[in-house]
């Protein structure tokens, strides 16, 4: 995406994603794993629960690539090499499973790792490298931070429980989700959403579901939370990502052929801080 931004071309350079790929990863290592540890590298899978609990899960992104010069297949094609070599020959966890998102990876080895209450020297530190801010629900966690690679900076917020109760409540339209007074298919027809005043979602905000909703609002309250809280994990689908984590096995890669096949040269002078 970083290559395309610059560039405004349609085809994608394999080798500048692989370099782009690597450098970042290379750079977080150096930044962070002094204090976090081992680099996890968490994958979205090509199907995922969400769609089948809510069809309408990020179905506009779909249109929205349909509607682009950029050749997707290209794009993920590119992808999917680069997360194949890394699987192939870095010392590095990269956990796909079937069904989940790589925020489903990321809840789930935080829901199994985090500490709600005070933590000592024993808790093993967790940083969440990324800028979506659907990831504050899990600072819940008091050995949980979160860094954005974009801003540059820590994202930290006082109340995430509180958070995820007004992400729920409001939605999310990135994602597809509309707030929970909206009907399901809103954005996919291009509605207007149900105005939620901000004076009801503070009020709303801290009180129970149960106290607020009518049976309507209770269905849209359990559609976003089913969506947005992580803590909604399906239970099998979490087995299966702890299954997939704890039983990951390293490979025993050949950097320096890998970068001299790949033509890595800029990177092979930093090849021992992957």
């Amino acid at each position: 995406m970083k290559q395309i931004a610059v560039s405004k071309k349609s085809e994608v350079e394999e080798g500048l994603v692989r370099h782009l790929v690597l450098n970042s990863l290379r750079l977080f290592k150096s930044k962070f794993s002094s204090e976090y540890g081992d680099l996890v590298i968490c994958c979205d899978d090509r199907k995922y629960w969400r769609r089948d609990f809510f069809p309408y899960y990020k179905a506009n992104r779909k249109k929205d690539r349909a509607a682009s010069d950029l050749d997707w297949h290209m794009i993920f094609d590119t992808l999917n090499t680069v997360k194949q070599e890394l699987k192939d020959n870095f010392k590095w966890k990269v956990i796909q499973v079937e069904g989940a998102e790589a925020d489903d990876i990321i809840g789930t080895l935080c829901h199994k790792h985090g500490h709600l209450g005070i933590v000592n020297g024993t808790a093993e530190p967790i940083l969440i490298l990324s800028s979506d801010k659907d990831f504050c629900q899990l600072q819940k966690y008091a050995n949980v931070e979160q860094y954005s690679p974009i801003q540059k900076q820590f994202v930290r917020v006082n109340n995430p429980e509180r958070y995820t109760k007004e992400h729920i409540l409001k939605g999310d339209r990135g994602d597809g989700i509309p707030n929970f007074l909206s009907p399901d298919d809103t954005f996919i027809n291009n509605q207007r959403q149900r105005p939620l005043k901000n004076v009801k979602l503070q009020e709303w905000a801290i009180q129970a579901p149960e106290d607020f909703c009518s049976e309507k609002m209770m269905r849209g309250y359990k559609r976003n939370q089913t969506l947005v809280d992580l803590d909604f994990i399906p239970n099998e689908l979490q087995d299966n990502i702890i299954k997939e984590f704890e039983e990951y096995e390293i490979p025993d890669g050949d950097l320096l052929n890998y970068f001299i096949k790949n033509k890595l040269k800029n990177l092979m002078e930093h090849i021992n801080e992957f």
